[in-house]
């Protein structure tokens, strides 16, 4: 059998907007009447924005690579070279045996009183179960409150573009997509997300159930961490983004580094009518599939919170329920009696030392 001879397949893209629609989209941003009055400086700006969408300035301030890269005069973005140095910073502290247990609580629900809904969400006051039961056992404990994508100005996680399906060496860790300033696609969150992750020796996922499903920031969240898993730390492998260059690679033998792995993970999912279940298994197989280690077979927990009540009085309902109040401790226990024995490698998959004949 020959090897296959890599393509890249082409047709799909519509092209880019014309001057009229981009001015329209740009200037949306600016539709409140009071930037009126700024209206010269206004078109001055979108100008230079035309210019840099026209030129495709992506990441307009660059660096050489320098040593330790596969092409050290390649031009990495400096933002791009940041987060990966803050990535391998983190690394270094979260392996040192004298650090204390670092645990990263993440509220996957997209509620909180800042916003439209008006009203925190019970993810957000699990979650301080989950914290407050950690740092009585001297855990050092970080948060990450997802609601804040539709609460905050400007803070977002930007959608997957799908690197990995081209070629997984095309998924550079930390992800390279963003900010794309030619697309004005900036303020993009994972970066500190992924810095988070890399410090954590634990993390704890509390979310509600979403039309069977995740909520949007929690999914948005998942779908970024894939570089976590089998992505490129070197974009000057495949000269950036070249889609040929990264299937090559990828086709010459490419090892998939999982570059969370061995970190312990627990689960809180709660919901009100269905579909609790099928959401905690499908996050416990994301973080299996990742490497993390499940803590414990009390760190996966799924309930019901007023069952078919009012959506209306469901804090009132959590209130009442002191028994899923414990079962949320116990599943921050269990992940603070996990972490001694994972640090000092009493705790790990079985099969870790077993290779696999198709990662991926």
């Amino acid at each position: 059998m020959t090897d296959p001879v890599p393509m890249v397949r082409k047709g799909q893209y519509a092209g880019p907007l014309t001057r009229e629609t981009f001015r329209a989209r740009f200037m949306q941003r600016f539709y409140d009447p009071a930037f009126q009055g700024e209206r010269p400086a206004l078109e001055r700006l979108e100008a230079i924005a035309w210019e840099a969408y026209q030129e495709g300035r992506k990441a307009p301030v660059t660096v050489k690579a320098g040593p330790g890269y596969a092409d050290p005069a390649y031009d990495l973005s400096v933002q791009w070279k940041q987060a990966r140095d803050a990535l391998e910073r983190a690394a270094k502290v979260q392996q040192d045996a004298d650090t204390p247990s670092r645990v990263l609580v993440i509220i996957g629900a997209s509620r909180n009183d800042g916003t439209c809904p008006g009203e925190i969400s019970k993810s957000w006051r699990l979650a301080r179960i989950v914290l407050n039961e950690l740092r009585a056992a001297a855990v050092h404990t970080d948060e990450l409150d997802l609601s804040r994508l539709v609460s905050e100005y400007q803070y977002q996680i930007h959608p997957c573009k799908g690197c990995v399906s081209t070629a997984m060496p095309l998924c550079h860790w930390p992800c390279s997509c963003y900010p794309n300033h030619a697309l004005g696609q900036v303020n993009d969150a994972m970066n500190g997300i992924y810095e988070q992750w890399v410090s954590a020796h634990g993390v704890i996922v509390v979310a509600p159930t979403y039309w069977y499903q995740s909520p949007s920031p929690l999914k948005l969240m998942i779908d970024r961490l894939v570089c976590a898993d089998g992505g490129n730390p070197d974009p000057t492998l495949t000269g950036g983004k070249d889609p040929l260059k990264a299937k090559q690679v990828e086709l010459a033998g490419w090892p998939y580094p999982k570059h969370l792995a061995g970190r312990a993970y627990g689960l809180v999912v709660h919901g009100d009518v269905a579909g609790i279940e099928a959401q905690r298994r499908a996050l416990a197989d994301w973080l299996d599939w990742m490497g993390l280690v499940d803590a414990s077979t009390t760190s996966q927990l799924d309930r019901y919170i007023g069952y078919y009540q009012p959506y209306a009085t469901s804090h009132d309902e959590l209130d009442r329920d002191e028994a899923v109040q414990q079962e949320v401790r116990n599943v921050a226990r269990a992940m603070a009696a996990c972490l001694p024995r994972l640090r000092q490698g009493e705790l790990a998959t079985p099969d870790r030392h077993i290779r696999a004949p198709r990662p991926k």
